[in-house]
């Protein structure tokens, strides 16, 4: 007779090394290899000061990485708050600028609670311009423990809107990797509800897309992937409210109005599930929407000056130059 957990599908599996892949480049095996600074331990309670100092930390260990690339980056950088939320907004230089046609309203990363403040966000505007080779907005959301949801939705939508009086939606891309992917699908999805238009297409890399955390890949890819499950983190975010509501975890919506959608993950990334499930049903809906993943990319890229993200950038490029 089978034993309880053979008949309920779940498969136990012994303990094992796991080689970095033989097809990736020698730039992105050495990421592997690196690793990244560990965040957290994180507080099981809603202890605001016990937050504040588990984010501080994680910040200060993450803090050294960038050092002067800010510096270094081809893009000129200036504050230009929208709707009253700070934001920067990002110009990339000569022929780095590839049109001016469409801009990105990029939404910052950061698993809900990092990546603040103007150095980060400038820097991150910097960063999607010269990615997407297009004027990048970036927006400054206000975060937890101070600000849950929907603080940051509803700066996101502000910020939207005043973009909307600056350039048409058929102008703007949403863009925005992991913790911002998940405000930027929200964000079209309350944009909808408020009858604002839709913008002409959306850029969401490894999207943080289910904070219930239920797909596959948070259980096949924990310990592969650099990143930790973090619903710790998604319950202070959310503040009481339901994990599972579209405009927390917008997977769960109905995505039939998104624009095309470009969807980016990699073999050895945790929201590896967000991205396929997410891809999957915009194609059910009738939405365009490109699924690309990456042999052995972690959660995130490989930090962004190999040949596989150079190649990320190139598909990016080309699918803005599709719309």
């Amino acid at each position: 007779m089978a034993d309880e957990g053979a008949r309920a599908g779940i498969v136990r599996l012994p303990a094992r090394d796991v080689d970095p892949p033989a097809g990736i480049s020698d730039h992105a095996r050495e990421a592997l290899t690196q690793g990244r600074p560990e965040s957290g331990p994180f507080p099981t309670d809603g202890d605001k000061d016990a937050w504040r100092a588990a984010i501080a930390a994680t910040e200060a260990a993450r803090a050294g990485l960038t050092g002067d690339l800010g510096q270094r980056l081809k893009a000129d950088v200036m504050a230009h708050p929208l709707g009253g939320v700070p934001a920067y907004v990002a110009t990339p230089r000569a022929e780095r600028l590839v049109d001016s046609h469409f801009v990105l309203l990029d939404i910052h990363g950061g698993a809900l609670i990092f990546g603040g403040g103007e150095a980060a966000v400038s820097l991150n505007a910097q960063i999607m311009a010269l990615r997407a080779g297009r004027v990048a907005y970036s927006v400054d959301y206000r975060m937890p423990p101070d600000h849950p949801y929907p603080a940051a939705l509803d700066d996101c939508l502000a910020a939207y809107r005043a973009l909307l009086e600056i350039r048409p939606a058929s102008e703007i891309i949403l863009s925005g990797v992991s913790a911002g992917g998940n405000l930027a699908a929200a964000l079209l999805l309350r944009a909808r509800d408020e009858g604002l238009p839709t913008p002409a297409g959306a850029l969401l890399m490894t999207p943080e897309v289910d904070l219930t955390e239920s797909g596959d890949s948070f259980q096949t890819l924990v310990g592969l992937d650099f990143l930790k499950p973090l619903i710790e983190i998604n319950r202070l975010y959310a503040d009481g409210h339901d994990l599972a509501h579209p405009y927390l975890s917008p997977l769960f919506g109905e995505v039939s109005a998104f624009p095309p959608t470009f969807l980016q993950a990699g073999t050895r990334d945790i929201f590896l599930s967000n991205t396929v499930r997410l891809h999957r049903k915009l194609r059910t809906a009738g939405v365009r929407a490109e699924l690309h993943v990456w042999e052995g990319m972690p959660h995130g890229g490989f930090g962004g000056f190999t040949p596989e993200d150079r190649e990320m950038n190139v598909e990016m490029r080309a699918f803005i130059a599709s719309l």
